[in-house]
């Protein structure tokens, strides 16, 4: 277990940072429009969709002594590291060329993140045929990714006062604990990884897979799901730093450590809704989870800015709900993947690969427009980027437009994405887990 949760830490750890602070960090440290910072965050999602059903394929046909998964997230590792700390340095140049350095690593970086990640995902499968290992091992990966990305933020926290260059120091530290946990859980998983059940290797068309695809109802219920969880969720973290800073006039000092408790939350929620799944059901922890969730976003959009001045324990409020949020939405985290391999057992070929690559590609692709349509919003509503920047977000007056856009983000379109993805839920017979496949 403890193998296996190092193994999510590398990746959770650099999808935090990038969730949290890339957006910032391209609309302040870089000086980017918020529409290029936008357009920036769907090229990064669009390649990363594009390249998982390649590297899905290749890891299902892929032969070694250690298996399909383990050679790839080995070879990923220290290339992933080096990308991640790359993707925070502020070249010199116009925005054009900045721009373009920034395509240009995110391209690395994205093939690297799913060289590991998308093999690593498989594994859950493979490893054990059981429903409840299956869910704890997705209990340990999401610990572990919800560590890592504590860390994160809290590195974050420390270095981000010194604005570009606390940007690079960050992302130097980060890398390099990516690539140490990566090869941490490859060393650990070497073992069990030999014995793990093996995908059948047989080559299929892309519209081939479709059509299995389409022919697995319990696939399709389960990317629905991944996809409206996983979209209010990077939504609010894009959006959560700018909450903050621009609508909350939280100092931008102490913004940064009012994002630790939502990690620290999540991952309390992540060991309940574990004890929650195993005892009463997978749904019954989605339902509860989803709840305080909704609750918690509706909250976020009608929270009041902080009166000037205010610290300690005039902060409590915000912390609370930050600590609400945490809790509820990481529901998004277990769930889903703890699901995903009942739809894969109703498959009699058991392709982990190529199922787990294409929930992973649909999920990037609609999240990538999604980002794009937010650096839209922004610009159209008015955002104002800065033009220097001494801490991790500099605080400028915005238009009441896109102050409301930025509530919107943060609280009514996540509330209505988690609910809808309660509502696909309920026909998800979770007992029973392995039905037959039609």
């Amino acid at each position: 277990m403890v193998a296996y949760g190092l193994g999510d830490a590398g990746t959770g750890l650099a999808a935090t940072v990038l969730g949290f602070y890339l957006f910032p960090f391209f609309t302040c440290a870089a000086g980017l429009p918020a529409l290029i910072a936008g357009s920036l965050f769907t090229v990064i999602k669009v390649w990363d969709a594009i390249n998982d059903p390649l590297i899905g394929w290749m890891s299902d046909h892929t032969r070694s002594r250690w298996g399909p998964r383990l050679p790839w997230m080995l070879g990923a590792a220290l290339p992933l590291g080096i990308s991640l700390a790359a993707m925070w340095w502020v070249p010199e140049g116009s925005v054009s060329e900045r721009t373009i350095y920034y395509v240009v690593m995110a391209i690395l970086l994205m093939t690297t993140y799913t060289s590991v990640n998308l093999p690593y995902a498989a594994l859950s499968t493979e490893l054990t045929p059981d429903t409840a290992i299956r869910t704890r091992l997705n209990a340990a990966r999401f610990t572990g990714s919800i560590i890592a990305g504590l860390s994160g933020l809290v590195v974050g926290a420390v270095v981000l006062s010194n604005g570009s260059e606390g940007y690079l120091v960050m992302g130097r530290i980060t890398g390099s604990v990516a690539a140490t946990a990566t090869l941490a859980c490859c060393w650990g998983l070497a073992p069990f990884a030999k014995r793990a059940q093996r995908p059948s290797g047989d080559s299929e068309p892309v519209l081939q897979q479709l059509g299995r695809i389409r022919s697995n109802p319990r696939f399709l219920m389960v990317l629905g799901l991944y996809l409206l969880l996983w979209f209010a969720l990077q939504l609010m973290q894009v959006v959560a730093l700018m909450w903050l800073v621009q609508v909350i006039h939280v100092p931008s000092g102490i913004a940064t450590w009012i994002l630790l408790p939502f990690q620290i939350s999540a991952l309390v929620g992540l060991q309940v809704w574990s004890l929650v799944s195993n005892r009463r059901g997978r749904l019954v922890a989605l339902r509860w989870g989803g709840g305080i969730w909704i609750a918690a976003c509706l909250l976020s959009m009608l929270f009041s800015p902080l009166a000037a001045g205010i610290s300690g324990l005039g902060l409590a409020p915000l912390i609370g709900l930050i600590l609400l949020v945490g809790f509820g939405a990481s529901t998004a985290y277990l769930i889903p993947w703890s699901l995903l391999p009942d739809a894969i057992d109703a498959d009699p070929s058991h392709p982990a690969g190529m199922y787990t690559a294409w929930m992973v590609l649909v999920q990037k692709l609609i999240i990538g427009l999604s980002m794009s349509l937010f650096g839209g919003l922004l610009a159209l509503t008015g955002y104002i980027s800065s033009q220097e920047c001494n801490s991790a977000l500099t605080f400028i007056e915005q238009p009441a437009t896109a102050l409301l856009a930025i509530r919107l983000c943060m609280g009514l379109i996540p509330a209505v994405m988690v609910a809808l993805g309660l509502v696909l839920m309920r026909r998800w017979p979770d007992r029973g887990a392995h039905l037959q496949y039609p």
